[in-house]
């Protein structure tokens, strides 16, 4: 067992008992809302540095609480990220590794034997609900990853990731209930994918509502919000047919920028949840449980290119090398921002490390409640309510790994060092020292072998077996 499962995986009750007297009592628990952003890059945020798009909402949100610079998604693409969320274990250990398609369904799943946090905080006493896009089961052949199986009391969304690439369905679900709405859609494929024709009612608008609604109808009891939004998403179908996935309703402030429409498409989608957002901490305000009410807001992965927009425009990886499928952290280091008004510090900004897979621990430290056997999480509330540094603990490794055109895998070591290997298991690593050069440009293997040597025996052993995600390396590709 390696020093990071003996710092990830221990008992909750004997780490509270360390350093937590600021930690509320079970009996008054926080309600935890985890809001985010689909393919939402580093420095899409005015924030995180964003010169051109309006975000004045979650500027103010980091006004008013945390902000992390070094939060990492738990994969470079959806559904593996969104799986070591739930979980609370890491990418090789966790059910769904990749976006399995429509081929192997099952592979794409939760199992009835996974944890889910939503599971862990049901069971506290938590009212549970997912709003907005799912991505680890569905109708069918996947059926065991349906969010009510899955620890959700409710649910109204998306079930498939690739219907949720269409921001104006002619349908969604309730439940286990389809929803038919007044879109009229131009299917392409058999999962719900296309393009509306007549684009009435846009997803993330219902999104915002449905969450507004929940927490007004729960304040009464403590409650987990998981508002995964599709936006800044593209359509990718739309793209391939129409040269322009940002289907939004409006340009919105972009209206009479002199770009092209995928460009302004983007930057309205981005100030939408940008609104989205600040709506949601107003109603809590109004309702009278923001101070009882922990909201983190972050992205699933890094930035795309699938709108047919202009990267260079907007730089959305910010000072970070890569986008969405990259293992360098353009691709994976995404915005997190905290806010929970007389708890977490405000105006505050955080380096420490952390990761998809900590919502487990965190949000079981707080609902006092214990973490699962066989994760991968730390808690990371001594940093939210702004305890010392030297009582938080870290992970000595993170680890990721990505299928698409050939296996890779990539680690951090100590929150510093960042070691990608591609072209076969006994291919050399690249290694990157991020404390001297945050785009990774310079390989600096040759001048710390001691340090890529001990991120090349991690990988080897980081990973535990999966028969739906079997490592298919690219021979000869670096």
């Amino acid at each position: 067992m390696t020093k990071f499962y003996l710092a990830a995986c221990f008992s909750i009750a004997s780490f509270a008992t360390a350093s937590f007297a600021a930690v509320p009592a079970p009996a008054d628990r926080p309600n935890v809302i985890w809001i985010m952003a689909d393919d939402l890059g580093y420095g899409d945020l005015g924030c995180y540095g964003q010169k051109v798009i309006s975000t004045p909402h979650l500027d103010r949100m980091a006004q008013e609480g945390l902000r992390f610079t070094q939060f990492y998604a738990g994969a470079t693409v959806c559904a593996p990220s969104r799986s070591v969320l739930m979980t609370g274990q890491h990418h090789g250990h966790t059910r769904v590794r990749g976006n399995a398609g429509a081929t192997n369904p099952s592979a794409q799943a939760l199992r009835s034997e996974d944890v889910t946090v939503a599971k862990v905080l049901q069971q506290s006493g938590y009212r549970t609900s997912l709003i907005g896009k799912w991505g680890l089961g569905d109708i069918g052949d996947a059926e065991s990853g349906l969010p009510r199986k899955q620890g959700f009391d409710e649910f109204f969304g998306f079930l498939n990731q690739r219907h949720a690439h269409n921001h104006f369905p002619d349908f969604l679900w309730r439940n286990e209930e389809r929803v038919a709405l007044p879109n009229v859609v131009t299917p392409v494929g058999g999962d719900g994918a296309g393009y509306a024709t007549k684009a009435v009612q846009f997803a993330d608008d219902l999104f915002a509502e449905e969450a507004i609604k929940f927490v007004t109808n729960n304040k009464a009891q403590p409650f987990l919000l998981y508002w995964s939004m599709v936006i800044p998403h593209a359509n990718n179908e739309r793209t391939r047919e129409l040269k322009n996935g940002a289907d939004v309703p409006d340009f919105g402030p972009y209206t009479d920028k002199d770009w092209p429409d995928p460009d302004r498409g983007q930057a309205a989608f981005i100030s939408r949840l940008d609104g989205y957002v600040g709506r949601m901490l107003e109603k809590l305000r109004e309702q009278g449980i923001a101070e009882k009410t922990l909201v983190m807001f972050t992205s699933d992965n890094g930035p795309h290119n699938e709108s047919n927009h202009n990267l260079a425009r907007f730089n959305p990886s910010g000072p970070l090398t890569g986008i969405k499928r990259s293992l360098t952290d353009g691709g994976i280091r995404v915005p997190m921002i905290a806010w929970w008004p007389g708890r977490v510090p405000s105006g505050t900004e955080t380096n420490h490390v952390a990761y998809f897979g900590d919502l487990m621990a965190t949000s079981a430290e707080l609902a006092g409640t214990k973490t699962p056997d066989n994760c991968d999480s730390i808690s990371f509330a001594p940093t939210l309510l702004g305890q010392p540094t030297e009582v938080q603990p870290k992970h000595e490794f993170l680890y990721w790994e990505f299928h698409e055109g050939g296996f890779k895998q990539a680690a951090l070591y100590q929150g510093r060092w960042k070691g990608i290997r591609s072209g076969g298991p006994n291919a050399s690593i690249a290694l990157y020292d991020q404390h001297t050069e945050i785009s990774e440009q310079t390989n600096v293997a040759g001048k710390h072998p001691d340090i890529a040597t001990k991120i090349d025996d991690y990988l080897i052993s980081a990973r535990s077996d999966s028969s739906d995600w079997q490592p298919v390396w690219a021979r000869g590709k670096k």
